[in-house]
């Protein structure tokens, strides 16, 4: 039986890989002008394409190939692999008929090579209702194979595709995420597709940015160290999903990174060292868990609540005087805090010293004095004495200067309100500047008026000098 044009294309990918589709589409069209002149059909000049390629079309293509053997432009192709990474669904209009379209990436592996599944519209929710999971063994039947943005295959999947869960038989040798797992001491070169484990070695902190879409989104920052400590990679989750981290994720902690990619990173922000770097795929699996405690007894250092959010961001500290961040959502928990207000909370999630208490999980109350606890006075300082990027400071101060306050543009190019004056103690003068919401507490102060400003941070200014950098949950409180 003569094969289908289609399965003719197949054949010919598949024996030729240096050639891809839109090449060999072009080739058809030049034996259909210069050969046929006008009486060949596009599969009468394949024959003669495959025969100038000295390919015979007799076999029979493949019907399950490794992924090595994937090739862009192969149809119904069905291929047996090892989830690593299961992204989240991407919702999207399409350009020629305004309809809503939805898609998702599996990246699987085998013990030669990788690749990438995308989920069509219904097969989005696959995932959810086979139960898949990173690690699981999975086979992808009646797959069609495109090219990527980068010009790798990616095997597309919908109508008639399917995928089922692979028993571990021994049958199909694919190493587990446990074999393929390398340590801080391995890296040695920039790569994808990997698996790292480290010792979380700094508090991770999520923060806020603009993505390359120009939507908001937000990213996970920490550091990985060899169990000597003597090396040291700075690591960063982006377009991170909050839901996916953790709910304890603290410094201690060892942790495998599935899914990322390391890179050299940029001077101006680590050491040169390679850096690691996930996205919202990236998932996380403890090697060793620090015992999370399951409630903090804390001293409020400042409180401020941002209308916006609908949050309140605090400073507290315990009673051996380390710090934590509060987030609190004020629609569960609507008490107003005050300097030096005692509570006892149960988090929802502790991300290093950050503690959220932001769902019905969670719980906080204001309690009695605890005298064990130092009081926000224990913490004032003179500007003399300012020199720590690691700490918050409560300090007395006079406004010097009319306060500047403008929009600037960053480098992502949001353009954000600044403000910053000079104030001063009889110990020295330092530049007070206040970012976004905090700008405007900056351009309220008066020249002479005298000012207690709670839980501020040193920061290192333009030209190098230390200046007090206002945080969310920073306060300036006016004193009569």
């Amino acid at each position: 039986m003569a094969l289908d044009y289609n399965k003719m294309i197949e054949i010919i990918l598949e024996e030729k890989q240096d050639l891809d589709f839109e090449k060999l589409k072009t080739m058809i069209e030049e034996k259909k002008t210069n050969v046929g002149a006008g009486y060949l059909t596009d599969q009468g000049a394949l024959f003669l394409v495959a025969a100038d390629l000295g390919i015979s079309l007799e076999k029979t293509p493949k019907s399950e190939y490794s992924l090595k053997d994937v090739f862009v432009g192969a149809r119904d192709v069905t291929t047996v692999g090892r989830i690593m990474t299961i992204n989240p669904i991407k919702i999207f209009l399409k350009r020629d008929s305004n309809q809503e379209s939805r898609n998702r990436i599996i990246h699987i592996y085998d013990k030669d090579s990788n690749v990438k599944i995308k989920l069509w519209d219904d097969f989005v929710d696959l995932p959810e209702e086979l139960d898949l999971k990173m690690g699981d063994l999975i086979k992808v039947s009646k797959g069609q194979v495109k090219a990527g943005m980068d010009n790798k295959p990616i095997i597309n999947l919908s109508s008639n595709g399917s995928i089922e869960i692979v028993s571990e038989d021994g049958k199909y040798q694919i190493p587990l995420l446990s074999d393929i797992t390398e340590t801080i001491d391995d890296l040695d070169v920039p790569k994808e597709y990997m698996v790292i484990s480290g010792r979380i070695t700094s508090d991770p902190r999520i923060s806020a940015f603009t993505n390359s879409r120009g939507e908001r989104a937000k990213s996970l920052h920490m550091e990985l160290s060899n169990d000597s400590n003597t090396r040291k990679i700075r690591s960063i989750i982006w377009n991170i999903n909050d839901e996916k981290v953790p709910k304890s994720l603290t410094t201690g902690s060892k942790i495998r990174l599935i899914g990322v990619k390391t890179k050299i990173g940029n001077p101006n922000f680590s050491n040169g060292d390679l850096e690691i770097h996930g996205d919202e795929g990236t998932g996380f699996e403890f090697v060793e868990l620090i015992e999370p405690v399951e409630s903090y007894t804390l001293r409020i250092i400042s409180a401020r609540l941002d209308p916006t959010e609908r949050k309140t961001h605090c400073m507290a500290i315990d009673k051996d005087g380390k710090s934590y961040l509060l987030l609190i959502d004020t629609k569960l928990f609507d008490i107003q805090f005050e300097t030096d207000d005692i509570i006892e909370c149960y988090p929802s999630r502790v991300l290093g010293n950050t503690i959220e208490i932001i769902d019905q999980d969670s719980y906080v109350q204001i309690l009695k004095e605890d005298k064990d606890i130092p009081k926000t006075a224990q913490f004032e300082s003179k500007i003399m004495d300012i020199d720590s990027m690691n700490k918050p400071y409560v300090v007395e101060v006079i406004v010097l200067q009319n306060p500047n306050k403008m929009d600037v543009n960053t480098k992502s190019g949001e353009i954000v309100s600044v403000a910053d004056t000079i104030v001063g103690d009889d110990t020295g003068e330092i530049r007070l500047v206040g970012w976004r919401e905090s700008s405007s507490m900056v351009s309220d102060l008066k020249i002479g008026e005298r000012v207690r400003i709670l839980a501020v941070n040193a920061a290192s200014g333009k030209e190098g000098n230390i200046e007090l950098s206002l945080k969310p949950y920073s306060n300036i409180i006016k004193i009569s």
